[in-house]
């Protein structure tokens, strides 16, 4: 089997499409390549969707926890010590074990009937937790943000007459962004890289149709070689993350367009000497 047809073979096999039986024997390193980046596609989706939704709920809470309001400020603070208090690891087996204790036949909710299964699936039950754990961690550093933003910025949009939600987004809010977007850029790397903890949860892959570090442990089990496999899913996330770094880092000058100097260009300077 030639390369190509591998790749077409089994380039979307991690969601459905394509091969369904895995190679047996002769597991070359076309294959290899091609299963573990097919995987990947499930660590971007939970990365992708953990983002985006994590990074509402982190907004609302940081404001939750900013407030004067007892109600909104105690639950906030609650939810973001629990959550950046508890391992990730430990978080989703907690949320397996709770998702399965509930009734297979679905939740009766004012007449209507909710099912639950779905929620025992990698794909929902394991975003779940991996949305909230995100939204903490970035919560807490949206709030250290919004107590930094320069006291002079609000004087001077109470003087322009902005008032309320006019205020919080065209001076609040961007400012707020400004700041927090370098350590939030850590924390999307560093939710991306903990989507491989996704394969060692309780959450099981749909018929063999997991993420790249499964098919990265599927090779290395059968050809007793780890040193091929590993490295090939450690290349595929160093890539990923990459990408990420420059898609944040456009954010980011996009963000501070207005400063005078702002860097224009990603620049690579490693450390060689201390």
């Amino acid at each position: 089997m030639s390369c190509a047809q591998t790749i077409i073979d089994y380039g979307l096999r991690s969601i459905g499409i394509g091969e369904r039986l895995l190679p047996r024997a002769d597991y070359t390193l076309c294959q290899q390549f091609t299963l573990i980046g097919s995987g990947l596609i499930w660590n971007l989706y939970f990365a992708v969707l953990a983002l985006a939704f994590g990074f509402v709920l982190a907004n609302l809470l940081a404001l939750g926890k900013a407030s004067r309001n007892p109600w909104l400020n105690r639950p906030s603070d609650a939810f973001i010590f629990v959550f950046r208090g508890s391992p990730l690891f430990i978080q989703f087996f907690l949320a397996y074990e709770l998702l399965v204790l509930l009734p297979r036949a679905g939740i009766e909710i004012f007449g209507f009937t909710v099912q639950t299964s779905w929620m025992t699936r990698a794909w929902a039950g394991a975003l779940i937790v991996l949305i909230l754990n995100t939204a903490a961690y970035s919560a807490n550093i949206f709030h250290g943000a919004l107590m930094s933003v320069p006291r002079g910025d609000v004087e001077a949009a109470d003087a322009y007459g902005m008032t309320g939600w006019t205020r919080f987004r065209r001076v609040i809010w961007p400012s707020m962004m400004r700041l927090a977007w370098p350590s939030y850029t850590n924390e999307a790397i560093f939710l991306f890289h903990a989507t491989t903890l996704v394969f060692f949860s309780g959450f099981p892959a749909f018929q063999q149709q997991g993420d790249a570090l499964y098919y990265a442990r599927y090779f290395a089990d059968r050809t007793f070689n780890p040193f091929v496999a590993y490295p090939i899913a450690a290349l595929y996330f160093v890539l990923a993350t990459l990408a990420l770094i420059w898609l944040f880092g456009r954010v980011n000058r996009r963000l501070n367009r207005h400063l005078p100097g702002a860097v224009r260009r990603l620049r690579y300077r490693p450390l060689l000497m201390r």
